[in-house]
């Protein structure tokens, strides 16, 4: 075992035996427990080797932070970084790469032969690998898995999951020999606080000794209308308790980006920083903007020098770095961010403030689950600095303190399949594989191995019908078969009718005075014949017949229900299955696939990554981008790769070329939705023109400031709009049978967009 400078905790050395004996491993451990020291066990083995390892992770940032901080480590020359928009050193020993790289090197498309890719590969690290649970992206994870060769090991790191052990069966099952390591082990204990408004000068335990609710905290008063709009603010009295009990530096989470904002305003009059760090603070600043100039007018920049800051993804990349790496220094004594800070980047801070455990969402407020309260209060307590990390909770209108402590002492959440078949999926599995070992393959998926449990509720009331089923068993004190009593009930039934009609032909005839003719006396024998024939049945006289029929008319209930019940967990079940035959079906409709192999248009789809690879490949074999200049061409990708937003943007004018190409997109838009519908297919297809003004100004060669003051909306997510549009417009440079005349124009479009701030990660 490699020998690290400081002793390890007893599950890294159980990790570390796993994969010296060339074994894969699922490590759970808490945010902050040390994980990251089996991965560098793994580096160490793969370097003394002479093999390779892949370090994944889920966010372009944390990759970035990792290759730096392993360049720093092991020498920048056996590291590399692959992510969608950066290649550095990619036969490096060691390569860290976003998830969805690794995954697409797997379906060896415009990455090279899988054969080529993994070559040497020994080792892949998947870390925060509990993304698996993610709503758009957990597919990713799963994918990866499932199509890892099996002599790579597979080191899967993982925050707290109720069913790790689940997990880790299934990776034995699909991939390899798969050990799990779980442990609730966390090397910097937390202690949990509580904000009372109505006691503002103190920060409450939220626990007794004994683990019950403190009896001294009060539920806040429900506030509505205006008056909620005038609540008063309490993040500087919070921040100044914080402060005077020496629980600095802090992470303040809010699930708003406005009121990130606001509140760093707010408490930058508090004094947290002392003249000296200023004076560092400074010039840290001074020399960051000399290397990132476009910052230099940032707003923000007075509310760094009194150590407190905001980090979202409505700003700059490059700021949020900056951010960073203030706060690691432990310049920055308060960030206010949102929730997506949690998810692993090194921000050490020995507090954690969460403004509310419950959260707004298209559908009104809700709880906040285990794991997503875990991620956050883990990132309290720094190790080897800290004896003890805080994690205080404020108090709202919209949680009780006995909902926090039941959250505060709840389990972490098991994980969910997300697996979910594409059109790029079903291509490439069928560019390799004949329909059944895609299949074979399908259903290798974590949904399918989890099925039983993922269909629990509805086994549960299967379970609940087949008891109810049972408990109504009638003994019929004849011993009679049912079949015998349906057989009484249906001449009861025609007897009944019958007899009501025969007398309404009696009442009838009467009324004229006429005769009954001949076929009314036939019809009121053969009912007296079926009354006589009753008369032969033993529930005829039986006095518990009534509760026997409606028993059995129960159970019938009861059958028809399962048998629906049956047919949806048969669907569920195969759920992933039906979804990979539906798009094979759209394919096979558009002709992208003959015979279960893709035609040449659809090896290019197969090539493509995008929400719908169809749509995309439609556009462009449609001819509709050709003749486009480098701006338009931006303007009209940018359009068709911008997700719907949730805010209302003021309509910037678009160019006439652009607006006709966008029209003539929306014309093949509703031919695949008519597609796509006949087979149950849902897959986006975005024609939303947000920032298409503004790529093309910027493509153009317009300055930031002009792009940045056109429209109310963060920085953050102009550059990310622009940077899927470079992400599109990068695969149209590489992927097969794209027109030449394109090739160039995209080529040269991304040359025109990626300048600062656009190109900084």
């Amino acid at each position: 075992m490699y020998e690290f400078p400081f002793e390890l905790d007893e599950f890294q050395k159980e990790a570390c035996k796993y994969i010296d004996d060339n074994k894969s491993v699922v490590v759970c451990a808490p945010t902050g427990a040390g994980k990251t020291v089996i991965a560098q066990h793994a580096i160490h083995r793969a370097l003394e080797n002479g093999k390779r390892i892949f370090y994944t992770t889920p966010l372009k940032a944390l990759s970035n932070q990792k290759y730096y901080d392993f360049g720093e480590k092991y020498g920048h020359d056996k590291v590399g970084l692959l992510t969608g928009d950066t290649s550095i050193n990619r036969n490096a020993q060691i390569v860290i790469m976003t998830t969805e790289v690794f995954r697409n090197m797997l379906y060896g498309t415009n990455f090279g032969s899988v054969t080529d890719n993994m070559k040497d590969v020994k080792y892949v690290v998947l870390d925060e690998v509990h993304y698996m649970n993610d709503e758009q992206r957990g597919t990713v994870w799963e994918e990866s898995i499932i199509y890892c060769p099996t002599n790579v090991q597979i080191i899967a790191l993982s925050a707290t999951v109720a069913n790790a052990q689940e997990l880790t069966d299934w990776i034995n099952t699909v991939h390899s020999k798969t050990e799990l390591v779980n442990t609730d082990f966390r090397p910097v204990p937390l202690k949990f606080y509580y904000f009372d408004s109505s006691q503002p000068t103190k920060l409450l335990p939220l626990l007794t000794p004994s683990g019950q609710l403190n009896k001294k905290i009060k539920p806040e008063k429900k506030v509505f209308g205006r008056k909620f709009q005038n609540k008063k603010s309490y993040v500087k009295d919070i921040i100044r308790n914080l402060k005077e009990n020496d629980m600095l530096p802090a992470i303040y989470f809010t699930f708003s980006r406005r009121k990130c904002d606001e509140q760093m305003e707010k408490c930058a009059s508090l004094e947290l920083v002392t003249k000296g760090e200023k004076a560092e603070i400074r010039q840290f600043i001074d020399d960051y903007i000399a290397e990132n100039p476009h910052l230099y007018n940032n707003k923000h920049i007075e509310y760094l020098l009194c150590g407190v800051a905001s980090h979202h993804a409505g700003l700059l990349p490059a700021w949020k770095i900056l951010v960073e790496k203030l706060f690691q220094k432990g310049l920055i004594k308060v960030v206010f961010a949102t929730e997506t800070l949690a998810a692993g980047i090194n921000m050490p801070a020995r507090s954690t403030v969460i403004s509310s455990t419950s959260k707004r969402t298209d559908s009104g407020h809700r709880m906040l689950t285990a794991s997503e309260f875990l991620q956050m209060s883990g990132r309290a307590g720094r190790r080897g600095m800290d004896e003890v990390g805080y994690v205080t909770i404020v108090g709202t209108q919209f949680q009780t303190p006995e909902e926090v402590a039941e959250l505060v002492l709840s389990d972490a959440n098991p994980l969910e399949s997300r697996f979910s078949p594409s059109y790029s999926m079903v291509l490439n599995l069928l560019q390799r594989f004949s329909l059944e070992e895609a299949k074979e393959l399908i259903l290798k998926s974590f949904g399918y191995f989890s099925s039983d449990s993922r269909l629990q509720p509805l086994l549960k009331l299967q379970d609940q019908i087949y008891n109810d089923i049972n408990s109504r068993a009638f003994l019929c004190p004849y011993k009679l078969p049912d079949k015998e009593l349906n057989e009484y009930d249906k001449i009861r039934h025609i007897y009944v009718q019958n007899r009501q009609t025969y007398k309404k032909i009696c009442k009838q005839e009467r009324s004229k005075n006429r005769p009954l003719s001949p076929e009314a006396l036939e019809f009121g024998k053969q009912t007296k014949e079926l009354l006589e024939k009753m008369h032969t049945f033993r529930c005829d006289n039986c006095k518990l017949y009534k509760k026997h029929s409606k028993n059995i008319e129960v159970i019938e209930r009861l059958n028809i229900r399962n048998n629906k019940l049956q047919k949806e967990i048969e669907k569920q079940r195969d759920i992933f299955w039906n979804k990979f035959l539906a798009h094979r079906n759209v394919l096979i409709d558009v002709g992208y696939l003959k015979d279960d192999y893709p035609t040449e248009q659809g090896k290019t789809t197969s090539q493509i990554r995008s929400e719908n690879e169809l749509f995309i490949a439609e556009i462009v074999f449609s001819n509709v981008l050709e003749n486009l200049t480098p701006s338009q061409l931006a303007a009209v990708i940018c359009a068709v790769t911008t997700e719907d937003l949730r805010i209302d943007i003021p309509y910037l004018p678009l160019s006439t070329t652009v607006r006709k190409t966008l029209n003539l997109i929306r014309n093949l838009r509703r031919k695949i939705e008519k597609i796509q519908c006949r087979y149950s297919v849902e897959a986006p297809m975005y024609i939303n023109p947000y920032f298409s003004s503004l790529i093309e100004l910027w493509t153009d060669g317009a300055d930031w400031e002009n792009i940045a003051e056109q429209i109310d909306i963060g920085e953050g997510d102009i550059v990310r709009s622009f940077k899927r549009v470079v992400d599109v417009l990068r695969q149209l440079t590489v992927i097969d049978n794209i027109p030449e005349s394109l090739v160039f124009t995209a080529r040269e479009a991304i040359e025109k967009i990626q300048r600062e701030p656009v190109n900084i990660d």
